[in-house]
């Protein structure tokens, strides 16, 4: 009852304030008809505080996000299962699922009754055009008496996480050839031309399959052997964002910071789809990367990928060092001083492909004032260290401007020639 007290809404309150000064007006004036209407009306949400306060529903709730992860400015559908276990119909019940306010406004339903051992699902829609992890829940009910004067709160524990993630555009194929690297039974494997005598075997272990013995050297050997199993090949390359506050312009989704998000996203998935091993390191250091799923493992990681107080690409730098091996990198850079232009003119040597996606950030400040400088500068020193220099103007997309990633030593220009 005294849960039911503190539930009494406004109206409730009201009534209950009316009724008592019936009452006393009736008391003080003798009006015996005065004093049923003040009874009648201080009971009213008593009553209906009791009645709620008793309510005993057992209800159940399961959520589901159709799909778990949304790219920015599309929209998920979160499906809401609510099922009543008791053998008690439900009264109305008002529902609110939390989500943040970048999510859209709460969602909120009524739900007149539920039957015993009934379901209701509900459905509605969220869109973000700004990346990251939002959790969805938990969920509130209330429970109302018919006259609106009681009013108590329920939340279930359970919640979700939608992730949205960058833009991710298709981007055409480009040939980028860089080292190899492989596992298998052994470091190297050589295939002749002359036929099976030249295959590399080696002697049966337990478990191998029988398809696989190689009769030839079994009877030369005098022992079982088997062929070797095929090297699995992959190549393995390193994405670079530059994730300096100090290197980007522009606020919001349209920034530069945000286009270079969206394409270090694309460039990602784009080369993980072609087979290649990829690692992601930014202006901070290595980020962990998932073996399985490399793709989703990237988006998850750019999703929530903010900018950094760094001002030198210094430890991105050493990251790339330290990994080695790598025949590909691709680096997603803003604003890049002549220093940083030729600490990473360094990392390319021998037979590694580079590529840099260079953003002109003056561009996303004052576009009149055109390519300053500097921009121009390290872009020279970067080609000139046979980087492949991909310009990114603002406005433009990665994939209009990729194409120009299999140009050695040259600038690739967007379709509009900028």
């Amino acid at each position: 009852m005294t849960s039911g007290l503190k539930a009494l809404t406004a109206r409730g309150r009201s009534f209950l304030a009316s009724g008592a000064a019936a009452l006393l007006c009736a008391f003080f004036l003798g009006e015996h008809d005065l004093l049923r209407i003040g009874v009648l009306i201080v009971s009213l949400p008593l009553l209906a505080a009791m009645v709620v306060a008793r309510t005993r529903y057992r209800l159940s709730c399961a959520r589901r996000l159709d799909p778990p992860r949304a790219e920015v400015g599309s929209e998920a559908t979160v499906t809401l299962r609510l099922e009543n276990v008791t053998r008690l119909p439900t009264g109305l019940l008002m529902i609110e699922d939390t989500v943040p306010y970048a999510l859209g406004a709460r969602p909120r339903f009524v739900l007149d009754r539920v039957e015993p051992q009934g379901i209701r699902e509900i459905d509605y829609r969220v869109r973000s055009d700004l990346r990251g992890r939002f959790g969805i829940g938990p969920l509130t009910i209330r429970i109302s008496d018919p006259f609106g004067l009681v009013e108590l709160t329920r939340s279930f524990s359970i919640s979700d996480t939608l992730v949205v993630t960058p833009q991710v555009v298709a981007l055409p194929h480009v040939r980028l050839s860089g080292e190899w690297t492989g596992g298998g039974d052994s470091r190297t494997r050589s295939v002749a031309a002359a036929g099976d005598d030249d295959i590399a075997p080696r002697e049966y272990r337990q478990g191998d399959d029988l398809r696989r013995v190689h009769w030839r050297s079994t009877a030369r050997y005098g022992e079982l052997m088997v062929r070797r199993e095929e090297q699995q090949w992959q190549s393995r390359g390193a994405l670079l964002l530059d994730t300096r506050r100090y290197a980007h312009r522009g606020e919001g989704p349209r920034s530069s910071f945000e286009v270079a998000v969206s394409a270090a996203a694309s460039i990602g998935v784009h080369l993980a789809r072609e087979g290649l091993g990829l690692r992601l390191v930014t202006d901070q250091g290595a980020e962990r990367l998932t073996d399985t799923g490399l793709s989703w493992s990237l988006l998850d990681t750019l999703a929530v990928v903010r900018p950094s107080s760094a001002r030198s690409l210094e430890y991105g730098i050493g990251a790339l060092r330290q990994g080695g091996g790598d025949g590909l990198i691709v680096a997603v850079l803003g604003g890049v001083d002549v220093e940083q232009a030729q600490a990473l003119a360094r990392l390319r040597h021998g037979n590694v492909t580079a590529v840099a996606v260079m953003l002109d950030v003056a561009g996303w400040e004052r576009p009149e004032l055109g390519r300053s400088e500097e921009y121009q500068a390290t872009q020279a020193i970067l080609a000139g260290a046979g980087w492949r220099i991909v310009r990114l103007p603002p406005g433009a997309s990665i994939a209009s401007v990729w194409q120009g990633a299999a140009q050695r030593g040259r600038y690739a220009l967007s379709r509009d020639g900028s």
